[in-house]
């Protein structure tokens, strides 16, 4: 756990170091597009964050394989490096759409191409669980074509919940939180050996994502740009594709006894299939629903439009940083969720919480239609937003009326100087002109003797 955590640390402490360098490129380099209809920000921000990201990656694959004992991860395993090869080609063309602009059905091919590159190394699916039937191999083609679409699914399902600041990031890091947990207790709690890459890359993308968190938090300095969702979104279904698709349920020793404790036993068998999926579940649902959507609307299912899951939160009043916390709860309620009941299915305890705090997600999804009735000596602890129409009212009313007399206070004001000022003017007596504008001072009378003065030249 210490080597995990020490990964964990380094990346992304290189992660956050580089995102500043990034930032300042992206700017000298171009990558600041203009604001778009679509758009949530106000000002031009440049993109490349991904840069800072795969930067991160890279050295926390290096410090992990120098270190004592997850080097053994890199000697009995190729996935690592097919990890790296796969991300590489990702980013790269994730780089080249953040800077020039890529067609959406070539970066489609590209991140095909980028899950073929993982297979072809070894990281792919080998077997599935089946419920009722057991495990059931699948051939070289079923397996690449199954990685493949959970790699395209995936990636797009995080590249489309990127639309807020610090949404996908923060939204990526709690699903791997929650992966790293399932991982570790397969790896550790049974012994086998084959879940330590699928941790490796769970820590290794908690520390990518917290390091770019600082800088991507709203107001955003920097976005990641598809060069970073989609990264990080090939890491996580590298992740799941490798404890899938490597751990063999058999040595787990889920099968015996009766049938009512198989069946509860081989839960976290059969939750590899569905953690990848509910750990992005709020992503996946809004990718669902905006090909729908947009189908419907007879439209590409790659245009892009303002009807997102988070575009509808801030229709509904909520602010910017509260939309992506609402966020925020749900996926980590769903993803650690699942992992609580993958350890202890039978537990209804688990449900009901669960139960309890979707419950209290509804709250705070309605909570701009809320309104609060306290009572009117309480308004002032409440919001503005939330304050009663009566309270609103009377607030108006007292200020304008302090206004008021304000105002006739400062006209009584203006009239009595303009008073005293008149009867100033009253008892002043007109003063003669005198000769070229010289002005009499007294009387010119009194001056009676008089001498001429005469000079001698």
């Amino acid at each position: 756990m210490r080597e995990y955590l020490l990964t964990l640390c380094v990346t992304a402490a290189i992660t956050y170091l580089l995102t500043g360098p990034v930032r300042k490129f992206a700017m000298v380099a171009g990558a600041v597009p203009e604001i778009r209809a679509r758009d949530v920000h106000r000002e031009p921000t440049p993109r490349l964050g991904g840069i800072a990201m795969f930067g991160g990656l890279c050295a926390g694959l290096l410090v992990a394989a120098h270190m004592q004992n997850l080097k053994g991860v890199f000697e009995l395993s190729n996935e690592p490096r097919a990890l790296l090869s796969g991300a590489g080609l990702i980013w790269l063309l994730g780089v080249l759409d953040d800077k020039f602009g890529v067609d959406a059905l070539v970066k489609l091919g590209g991140q095909m191409i980028a899950a073929g590159v993982m297979v072809l190394q070894g990281l792919t699916i080998l077997w599935i669980p089946v419920p009722g039937v057991g495990t059931v191999a699948l051939t070289p083609m079923q397996g690449t074509l199954l990685t493949v679409a959970l790699v395209v699914l995936t990636i797009n399902a995080v590249n489309f919940v990127d639309g807020l600041d610090g949404l996908a990031a923060g939204m990526v890091c709690i699903a791997s939180a929650a992966f790293f947990m399932y991982a570790y207790r397969i790896w550790f709690g049974y012994g086998i050996e084959a879940a330590a890459p699928a941790t490796l890359f769970a820590a290794i993308l908690m520390g990518m994502c917290l390091g770019f968190l600082p800088h991507n938090m709203h107001p955003a300095r920097i976005f990641m740009g598809d060069s970073g969702s989609m990264l990080i979104g090939l890491v996580l279904a590298a992740g799941a594709i490798s404890i899938t698709g490597q751990v063999d349920p058999d040595a787990m020793r889920l099968f015996a006894g009766s049938e009512r404790a198989a069946v509860h036993g081989t839960v976290p068998v059969y939750i590899p299939l569905l953690l990848p999926l509910t750990v992005v579940m709020v992503p996946v649902a809004d990718l669902i629903l905006a090909i729908v959507r947009r189908t419907w609307n007879g439209q590409s299912p790659f245009a892009a439009d303002r009807g997102h899951l988070h575009h509808r939160l801030l229709e509904i009043g909520h602010s910017h940083s509260r939309a992506v916390l609402i966020m925020y709860f749900w996926s980590g309620l769903i993803a650690f969720g699942a992992v609580a009941y993958s350890v202890n299915s039978a537990s209804m305890w688990i449900v009901l919480l669960i139960v309890l705090l979707s419950a209290v997600g509804l709250v705070l999804l309605l909570l701009p239609r809320f309104t609060p009735r306290a009572p009117l000596w309480a308004q002032r602890l409440v919001p503005p937003r939330y304050r009663r129409r009566a309270f609103l009212e009377m607030t108006a009313r007292k200020k304008a009326a302090r206004a008021a007399a304000a105002g006739a206070g400062a006209e009584a004001r203006t009239d009595a100087e303009g008073a005293g000022e008149g009867a100033d003017e009253a008892e002043r007596e007109p003063v003669p002109s005198g000769a070229n504008g010289a002005t009499a001072v007294g009387d010119r009378s009194r001056f009676t003797h008089t001498r001429k003065i005469s000079s001698h030249r």
